[in-house]
């Protein structure tokens, strides 16, 4: 896949700004508009005229874009330094860089190991701890509701979804997003629970939402949560 300097087209009446990225496995061009701007993604190799496709739905691009701008304007304004704050499980906490083994989560501080931030950076070392975190917390949430719900699973694996906080395959894996650390807890707790509720239902049918109203009554709050503010767990670029 590669991607070709970014371009400009009036639609509407609005300069639109663009990126192209040529695909592997694109089957037909198509356009994406999303947090990090707008692309049109052709099929490596293909005759596709960009700017035509932009314009043939200038008014959805628009509308569009336009959304995305305003929840650009929304996200949280990260610096990745000493001294910085950062939310874990819905708190603020301080990054602070001092010699010591490993990295821990003090009371209202994220302490980070100083060799760990010269070999990487605050933003690597930081996301080390929260993946770290994360996947303690997952499996043993995993492990208490599994067994209340009468299910089980195969594995927890802690990934960075752009689009889901959470997954569960039909062999039994939960995926389960790292960056719900940085939520309060009942949150990060309802997608665990929301995960293995697919163990008996792989849908999203009224029995499936009776088994996670059983298991988090509060559900819906959770939910509702994650929707209105999901973007405040958006923790770098790389995220959109």
């Amino acid at each position: 896949m590669s991607a070709r300097p970014p371009r400009t087209v009036t639609l509407a009446g609005e300069s639109v700004a663009y990126a192209v990225r040529e695909s592997d496995r694109a089957e037909r061009a198509r356009i994406d508009v999303g947090l990090d701007g707008v692309t049109v993604v052709v099929p490596a190799g293909a005759a596709v005229d960009p700017a035509r496709l932009l314009r043939d739905h200038a008014d959805w691009v628009v509308e569009h874009a336009r959304e995305a701008a305003a929840r650009r304007e929304r996200l949280p304004d990260r610096r990745f330094e000493p001294g910085a704050t950062f939310p874990h499980l819905g708190e603020p906490h301080e990054v602070v860089v001092e010699t010591r083994s490993y990295s821990v989560v003090g009371e209202g501080t994220l302490r980070l190991a100083a060799h760990h931030v010269a070999d990487t950076s605050v933003e690597r070392a930081l996301e080390t701890l929260y993946r770290r975190r994360a996947r303690a917390r997952f499996e043993r949430l995993a492990e208490a509701h599994a067994a209340a719900m009468g299910v089980d699973y195969d594995r927890i694996e802690v990934r960075n979804q752009r689009t889901k906080w959470g997954s569960c395959s039909t062999t039994g894996t939960i995926s389960l997003n790292w960056r719900l650390q940085l939520a309060p807890p009942e949150i990060g707790e309802y997608v665990v629970i929301h995960e293995l509720a697919h163990r008996r239902e792989m849908n999203h049918s009224p029995a499936f939402w009776s088994v996670v109203a059983e298991h988090d009554p509060d559900y819906e709050a959770h939910r509702a949560w994650l929707a209105e503010h999901g973007l405040r767990l958006v923790f770098s670029p790389d995220d959109y």
